[in-house]
């Protein structure tokens, strides 16, 4: 039975649980959480009318800043929160919403998070101006407070993610992507962002350059997990809620379970499933067809496998530091990362 919302008793059930559980993870540093959403409104604020009513559309549809509370807890684990800490989070926030600005005009999409992206709204130039305004303000927020390690952390991944895009887009084109590419493309693509929030976050404190490095390897190696957990999502796999979505394969992306299938496929499977890819990737039987060839290959195991793999050199890190409430969460927001139903 489907619910005013729209979506199953079962869905409704799960996001209960999903936030519940975010809630809980909040919780050691729940009061700075919510100082951040006033100081990231704050830090976006405009005198121009126009520009003034995009970010608070953008505000208003936040997702469930798993990037700012990874700041906010990394810093609490090895230090102490501080004013510093408020700006890393906002200048993660900042760039971060830029990107998605961005990355919805060049793909063309019409929706973010369930709702309509700026572009639909606001069409492609404005959408434009309004990303580079958020990447100004981040800038400026750096600058003017003299947080010159920060901005130099933040600025490394923003060119990594540009970096890694680009290679994927690269080798995607003969849609043969060897395992060590792929990973070096995700590491690039998705990791170097968490990497940077748990850098930020300790470098807000005053840690030492180990420490700091410490937690941004953590951070890498989490990214990496979770981006391993949503290519299992395109095979329906791991018991999250609907069916195989598949869009990674009508995309044309090289995802690990299926890099993992073409590697221990023969000869002539592999040009098929190769050619069904590039040629076929809108028909959803020809789909149906690649995720049942990923299926039967074990290539979910094998992708599931290196994500906990990922996940546990994550955990040994994050033990390296003291025993504390944060870490505790911080191990919690490990596990939902790559326990997530959708």
């Amino acid at each position: 039975m489907l619910t005013k919302a729209g979506i199953t008793g079962l869905e409704e059930s799960h996001f209960s649980s999903l936030m519940d559980t975010i809630d809980r993870i909040k919780a050691p540093v729940l009061g700075e959480m919510e100082e951040f959403e006033e100081k990231f409104l704050a830090s976006m604020k405009s005198n121009v009318p126009l520009l003034d009513k995009i970010t608070h559309y953008i505000v208003r549809r936040k997702g469930k800043q798993l990037r700012p509370l990874f700041v906010f807890l990394t810093a609490k684990a090895s230090g102490t929160i501080t004013e510093s800490t408020h700006r890393a989070a906002a200048l993660i926030e900042l760039l971060h919403t830029a990107t998605l600005v961005h990355d919805d005009v060049v793909d063309d999409s019409n929706l973010r998070r369930g709702f309509f992206s700026v572009n639909a709204l606001w069409k492609n130039k404005i959408a434009v101006l309004v990303g580079d305004y958020l990447l100004s303000r981040g800038l400026l927020l750096s600058v003017n407070n003299k947080e010159h390690q920060l901005l130099g952390i933040v600025s490394n991944a923003v060119r990594e993610m540009s970096e890694g895009e680009l290679l994927q887009i690269e080798k995607a084109r003969r849609l043969d992507i060897a395992e060590p590419v792929y990973f070096e493309i995700i590491r690039q693509k998705t990791a170097s962002l968490i990497a940077s929030c748990c850098a930020c976050g300790a470098a807000s404190t005053g840690a030492d350059d180990t420490v700091v490095e410490r937690m941004r390897r953590f951070g890498e190696l989490t990214g990496i997990a979770f981006q391993i957990k949503d290519d299992l999502f395109d095979f329906g796999s791991d018991g999250e809620i609907g069916k195989p979505t598949g869009i990674d394969i009508k995309e044309k992306k090289m995802t690990l379970p299926l890099i993992f299938a073409l590697n221990n496929a023969s000869a002539s499977d592999k040009r098929h499933i190769i050619r069904l890819v590039k040629n076929h990737n809108e028909e959803p039987e020809r789909v149906a067809e690649v995720i049942a060839f990923v299926l039967k290959s074990g290539g979910i195991e094998y992708a599931r496998s290196k994500m906990l793999e990922y996940r546990d050199q994550a955990f040994e890190l994050l033990r390296t530091f003291p025993e504390s409430d944060a870490r505790t969460a911080l191990e919690e927001l490990v596990i939902y990362t790559t326990e997530r139903k959708k």
